[in-house]
């Protein structure tokens, strides 16, 4: 990512020479911090934070936000050199429109200075904590989940060392919280969980049990901290030399924190905030009471579907999820597992239709300017499947229902850790139980059967009752079995 010679740079002092339409809505270095936000990528830069600078532009308030990245140094070199200010470049297949943000008060890296985010939520100006630092990095047994301290874990919770993972820095931040009785605060998951909130409200109950935090500190927290759920929705793929490209054609700088996403865009949110938010209902957020039925929505209908399209669309070569919606019978295959498993295997919010919100989805799927790599999609399929199609799956089977066309996404699945593509392309398997999803299938017996019965027998992965329901198993079988055999193209032209 080195600067073009000769090219201007994304900061302060470049605004002015910005089109009008392409400068931030708010003052950049004024607005105080209000937000912290743990997990500074590319969606949370094209979402939370353009919800955050509209809200502040429209109602006000000191929502700044201090971006954390976890582990990124490139990314807190690059805005901290350009004064906190990246680009959104939202694409159609008709146009593009980029728009400086200016919603970062500043930014930290967590690895280097882990204190220095322990100190942060310990901070009375902060009264908001938001979070997308995707399903691993929660360290919850996805089949359960219950909270699974691996060693560094546990090392945060039992010891004085500065903290090193998520949950770690979130119960450091809170006993010092307490300590300093310094304010309510929400702790807000922006990831794909199922009841997002919740979940971070057991794991932090459960990690300050394993830490025997003070009784005082326990009842602080259970009083002072919320925590809302969420259902967040926008398709951001990882930036790439086109992004950074379009952005500097479009603003006349180099932006080297550039990211770019579909036009849709939406956010739900239980509104529990006892220290007060930034007025994103004013910016086009949904706040509700219960986020649930939107978020089985959105991780069953959009997350489920892109899972499916990844998988079948890697094992038959395509770079992209639109170039996978282009296979023949794909758009068919996702239809009826929309239709006939994910409309039938939970009931939606009032008022919405699951087929034509699938409909909607396969639409933005396809959008040719949004080059979604199906390997990006297909990363953590062990975090991201339990929610996405086993839930759908177990939910279809306790009703007595098939999940044909869900069981086919497990086989897909299956298929691409085994790690090769219908071209004999190596696949990777990037996914923090690679090696236990590897070693369990190179000890089974090589055959399809063999490899679903390893898998199954993953209960950090699978449900009990999806793994012991034999017609789920004869189904994944004959679906992996068609796909080893004759490969995706000819079972879609099958299915």
């Amino acid at each position: 990512m080195a600067v073009t010679v000769g090219a201007s740079r994304l900061d302060l002092g470049a605004l002015r020479r910005l089109p009008a339409d392409a400068r931030p809505l708010v003052r950049p270095g004024t607005v105080p911090a209000g937000v912290l936000h743990l997990g500074l990528g590319a969606f949370h830069r094209a979402h939370q934070a353009v919800y955050t600078e509209q809200a502040m532009a429209l109602a006000g308030g000191d929502w700044g936000i201090v971006g954390v990245a976890p582990r990124n140094t490139e990314l807190v070199r690059v805005l901290t050199a350009q004064d906190n200010l990246f680009s959104v470049s939202t694409l159609s297949a008709a146009d593009q429109h980029t728009r400086v943000i200016g919603a970062l008060a500043g930014v930290r890296l967590a690895a280097a200075d882990p204190q220095a985010v322990v100190a942060l939520l310990a901070d009375p100006t902060i009264r908001v904590v938001t979070l997308t630092v995707t399903e691993k990095a929660y360290q919850l047994d996805p089949a359960g989940g219950t909270l699974r301290p691996d060693p560094a874990l546990v090392a945060d919770l039992t010891t004085d060392r500065p903290p090193a993972t998520v949950p770690g820095m979130l119960v450091r931040g809170l006993l010092a919280r307490a300590a300093a009785d310094a304010g309510p605060i929400a702790l807000v998951s922006c990831d794909n969980l199922p009841a997002n909130g919740r979940r971070l409200r057991g794991l932090v109950n459960h990690a300050l049990a394993y830490a025997q935090a003070p009784q005082p500190a326990v009842d602080w927290v259970g009083a002072q901290v919320g925590f809302p759920g969420t259902m967040v929705d926008r398709i951001v793929p990882a930036s790439t030399a086109e992004t950074l490209a379009a952005a500097r054609l479009a603003l006349g700088v180099e932006d080297l924190a550039a990211v770019a996403a579909e036009p849709y865009t939406q956010w739900v949110i239980e509104d529990d905030f006892p220290g007060g938010r930034p007025a994103w209902d004013r910016a086009g957020a949904v706040l509700c009471a219960d986020a649930g039925p939107w978020e089985r929505l959105k991780l069953r209908t959009l997350n489920g579907v892109h899972s499916a399209a990844a998988y079948l669309g890697a094992l038959a070569g395509c770079e992209t999820i639109a170039d996978a919606l282009a296979l023949p019978h794909l758009d068919t295959v996702l239809r009826r597992l929309i239709a006939e498993d994910v409309a039938a295997s939970f009931t939606p919010p009032e008022g919405v239709d699951v087929v034509d919100y699938g409909e909607q989805v396969l639409a933005r799927f396809g959008n040719p300017a949004i080059r979604h790599r199906t390997l990006q999609v297909a990363m953590d399929g062990s975090q991201k499947l339990p929610q996405r199609i086993l839930h759908t799956i177990a939910d279809l089977r306790a009703g007595g229902r098939s999940a044909r066309w869900a069981t086919l996404v497990l086989a897909a699945w299956i298929r691409f850790a085994q790690g090769t593509a219908d071209d004999g392309r190596t696949l990777p398997l990037d996914d923090p139980l690679a090696d236990r999803i590897r070693a369990a299938l190179a000890d089974a017996p090589q055959t399809p059967a063999g490899a679903v019965d390893a898998v199954l027998a993953l209960d950090e992965i699978v449900p009990a009752e999806v793994a012991a329901d034999e017609q789920v198993r004869a189904d994944v079988t004959a679906w992996l079995t068609d796909l080893t055999r004759h490969g995706v193209r000819a079972t879609l032209t099958a299915a």
